[in-house]
């Protein structure tokens, strides 16, 4: 292997090292906890090297951001394709959006909480992000009816966001959360297209 493709596959590792370490830290310990200086302790390289891989914690949060929407699009595609039926499948990626956030709590942090470099927006975003938003426009598309697709899907996306989100703040009752999915799912099935203005 020549030494250019030689160091290029090094550098992707140390920062593939890099991402998975802070996931791991972020998920024992909390956010607070990943510091260049431990991360730099963790995977042994020093912290010069470290920061010739990521400026700083802003772009190793948005690193692992980047690839938590990766998985969230895997999970949401995979519950989206277990079944043909529109409705079961809304409700089956309703519950694997919900479950991929309780799964992970520091990296849907580091999604829709923490400082990063993402913009958010259907152009600018990155294609992991706009693939998200993508496969949650697959599951609610054939749902929409006569409304606009993009305010459809943000709502819905919204509404998930939120039960999530209160429900880590402790401000939800965790045990009736599936029931919450349940009523936003029925909510979104029956709300009827819009009529002329």
């Amino acid at each position: 292997m020549p030494t250019q493709q030689r160091r290029e596959r090094e550098r992707a590792d140390r920062e593939s090292l890099i991402v998975r370490v802070a996931r791991e830290l972020a998920e024992a310990e909390g956010w607070d906890a990943v510091t260049t200086r431990r991360l730099a302790e963790r995977i042994e390289y020093s912290q010069p090297v470290l920061y010739s891989h990521f400026a700083g914690k802003t772009a190793i949060v948005t690193a692992v951001a980047l690839e938590g929407f990766t998985e969230l699009t895997s999970a949401l595609s995979a519950a989206r394709r277990s079944t043909a039926d529109p409705a079961a499948a809304l409700t089956a990626v309703a519950h694997a959006y919900v479950g991929f956030a309780q799964a992970g709590p520091a990296l849907y942090e580091a999604m829709f909480t923490l400082a990063t470099d993402l913009p958010f927006g259907p152009e600018s975003a990155p294609a992991p992000l706009q693939a998200a938003f993508a496969e949650l426009g697959n599951v609610l598309g054939p749902l929409a009816g006569g409304r606009d697709l993009v305010l459809f899907v943000e709502v819905g996306w919204a509404a998930l966001h939120g039960l999530v989100t209160l429900a880590r703040g402790g401000r939800l009752d965790p045990y009736q959360q599936a029931d919450r999915v349940d009523l936003l799912v029925g909510q979104l099935l029956a709300v009827p297209p819009p009529y002329p203005v």
